[in-house]
């Protein structure tokens, strides 16, 4: 093999396993919150690696250039987080539990300030 495959290996072989990790993650993680976490940062590793393996193998093995998979790569990289972030403010805005082991609820001072504030507006 040469370098250009075993680089196109490695991407491929690594978006497999942060794939495999992100899976993992959900299966195992205690709350919502953690699950979110684990398939935000390992999904879209694993997404953006496989893409860009898949991309180095066209444009330098068959010498096709794809500029959708670079489109995906950029809006994989672009909305993941934007969608976890959604997703998990949305779970607490709806109380969905966090775990007890190792969780400091920051958020709740800046909700009940809020809260405060708004109950104090409509008052008016």
């Amino acid at each position: 093999m040469t370098a250009i495959e075993w680089i196109i290996v490695f991407f491929a072989g690594a978006g497999t396993i942060f794939s495999l990790f992100a899976a993992f993650g959900l299966m195992r993680f205690p709350d919502v919150y953690a699950r979110m976490h684990a398939t935000g940062k390992n999904a879209t590793g694993g997404v953006i690696m496989s893409m860009l393996g898949t991309f180095l193998f066209f444009l330098l093995q068959q010498d096709i250039f794809l500029g959708t998979l670079l489109l995906v790569i950029l809006f994989v990289f672009l909305t993941t987080p934007i969608v976890t972030l959604t997703v998990a403010r949305s779970a607490y805005r709806t109380g969905v539990p966090m775990d007890e082991i190792g969780i400091e609820d920051e958020l709740k001072v800046e909700y009940a300030k809020r809260r405060q504030n708004q109950t104090k507006e409509n008052q008016s």
